[in-house]
C-alpha cells in the first residue's frame, strides 16, 4: 500500500513561480516601481505641472535661465473671458489649458488711492523697466464684487500678487522645468509604448511568417530583416519624416517603432523553427487546423515570455533613440517638450549658470527610466528561467 505524504507539495501553474521569482528579484521591483511612479506622472500630465499652460509654455522673459529654487512676486492680470476657453477635467489633464492671467514680474509694489504702482522685475543683463501703473478694477476678475478699497487692495494681496517659486530653475525661455520634465514623462512613455507595440505587430508577422512556412518565403523575410538591420536608425526616421512630408510628435512614434522590430523578428523566427516540429504541431496540422489558427493559438502563446522580455528592452531602447532623434532636432518639435530637446538646450547653454542643471535634469530622468526598464527585463529574464531557485524566505 502506498505512504501518502503527509505534507503534500501543492500543483501550481508556471506562472505562479515566474511571479515568485520576479518579486524575489530586488533590482527588478525597484525597476518596477520607478515604472509605475513614472506611468502615474504620465497620467496626471497636466494636474501635477505648476505650469499647465499647453506643452508647458509659459515663458517669461524676466525668468530666462534661473537656477533651482528661484522665487520672485508676480502680478496676475486676468485675460479676457473668451482668451481663456473653459476645459474639463479630462480635457485639462490630457492637453491643459490656457493661462486665465497675464502676468508681470514685479520686484515691489504700491497703492495709492484707486492704482497700483509696480516696478517690473528686470531681465538678465537688462535695465529695470519703469514703474507701470494700473487701476484697482483692471487687476481683478470680477470688479463689480467689490464694494470698498480696502477689501479690493486685500484681494490683488492675496490673489493677484503670488510668489512663483521655480523649484528646478527655468529654462532659456523663461519656462518651468519642473513642468517641462513632467510632461516629457508623457512623451517618453507614450514613444516607448507605440514604438514596442509597432516592433511586436511587424515583427511577429514577419518572424512567424518566415518561421513556419520557411522556403523562399523564409528567404524573402530574412533578406527584408538584413537590409532594415543595416540602415541606422537615424536614416530610417529621416526617410520616413520625408515619405510624410511631416516632423512631429507621432511621426516620431512611428520612425521609432519602425526601426526596432528586426529584434523581435529574428527572435520569433527561431522560436517558431523549433516549435513547429513539436508533436503537437504536427497533430494540428494533421487535424486540418488552418495555419494562421496553428501560428495564433498554438506558436505564438508559447513564446510570451521571450517577446515579454524583448519587449521590456526595446522600450529603453526607444527611450534612448528618441531622446537622441530630439537632441538632433529630428525627433520631437517645439514647443512639445522631450528630454533629448532639453538636453540640447541646456547644451546650447554650457558655460551659463543654469546650462549644468538643463543638461544634468533631464539626463538623470533619460537615465533612471531607461534603467528601470533595463532592470526590469533581467528580472523578467531571470524570473522565466526555470533553472533559478525560489527561496522559502
Amino acid at each position: 500500500m502506498a505512504v501518502l505524504a503527509k505534507n503534500p507539495v501543492p500543483s501550481r501553474p508556471p506562472s505562479y513561480y515566474i511571479r515568485q521569482r520576479l518579486l524575489q528579484n530586488k533590482p527588478a521591483m525597484v525597476g518596477l516601481l520607478l515604472i509605475l511612479l513614472s506611468v502615474l506622472v504620465a497620467l496626471g500630465g497636466y494636474a501635477l505641472m505648476p505650469d499647465s499652460t499647453p506643452n508647458a509654455n509659459n515663458g517669461l522673459v524676466q525668468f530666462q535661465k534661473k537656477p533651482p529654487g528661484f522665487s520672485a512676486q508676480v502680478l496676475r492680470i486676468p485675460r479676457p473671458v473668451e482668451a481663456t476657453a473653459d476645459v474639463n477635467f479630462l480635457e485639462f489633464v490630457l492637453s491643459g489649458k490656457p493661462a486665465a492671467y497675464a502676468e508681470l514680474p514685479i520686484e515691489s509694489y504700491r497703492f495709492t488711492r484707486d492704482s497700483l504702482y509696480v516696478q517690473p522685475l528686470r531681465s538678465n543683463n537688462a535695465l529695470a523697466d519703469q514703474v507701470r501703473g494700473f487701476s484697482l478694477q483692471e487687476v481683478v476678475a470680477e470688479p463689480g464684487q467689490y464694494r470698498t478699497r480696502g477689501h479690493l487692495v486685500q484681494t490683488i494681496e492675496e490673489e493677484q500678487i503670488v510668489a512663483r517659486t521655480f523649484w528646478l530653475g527655468t529654462d532659456k525661455a523663461g519656462r518651468d522645468v519642473l513642468s517641462r520634465l513632467i510632461l516629457g514623462t508623457r512623451i517618453s512613455l507614450g514613444i516607448g509604448f507605440v514604438a514596442v507595440l509597432i516592433s511586436l505587430v511587424v515583427g511577429i508577422t514577419v518572424g512567424a511568417l518566415g518561421g513556419y512556412f520557411g522556403g523562399w518565403v523564409d528567404k524573402l523575410m530574412l533578406f527584408l530583416m538584413t537590409v532594415v538591420w543595416s540602415v541606422p536608425s537615424i536614416m530610417l526616421v529621416i526617410a520616413i519624416s520625408l515619405a510624410l512630408d511631416s516632423k512631429g510628435v507621432w511621426v516620431a512614434f512611428v520612425a521609432v517603432g519602425l526601426t526596432m522590430w528586426v529584434e523581435v523578428a529574428r527572435v520569433v523566427r527561431g522560436q517558431i523553427l523549433g516549435l513547429k516540429e513539436k508533436t503537437y504541431i504536427e497533430a494540428a496540422r494533421v487535424l486540418g487546423i488552418a495555419q494562421h489558427s496553428i501560428i495564433l493559438k498554438h506558436l505564438l502563446p508559447n513564446m510570451i515570455g521571450p517577446l515579454i522580455v524583448i519587449a521590456t528592452a526595446n522600450f529603453a531602447a526607444a527611450i534612448l533613440v528618441e531622446a537622441g532623434l530630439s537632441f538632433l532636432g529630428l525627433g520631437v518639435q517645439p514647443p512639445a517638450p522631450s528630454w533629448g530637446m532639453m538636453v540640447n538646450e541646456g547644451f546650447q547653454l554650457i558655460g551659463a549658470r543654469a546650462g549644468l542643471f538643463l543638461v544634468l535634469l533631464p539626463s538623470i530622468c533619460i537615465s533612471l527610466l531607461v534603467l528601470a526598464f533595463n532592470l526590469l527585463g533581467n528580472g523578467l529574464r531571470d524570473a522565466y528561467d526555470p533553472k533559478i531557485p525560489i527561496s522559502n524566505a
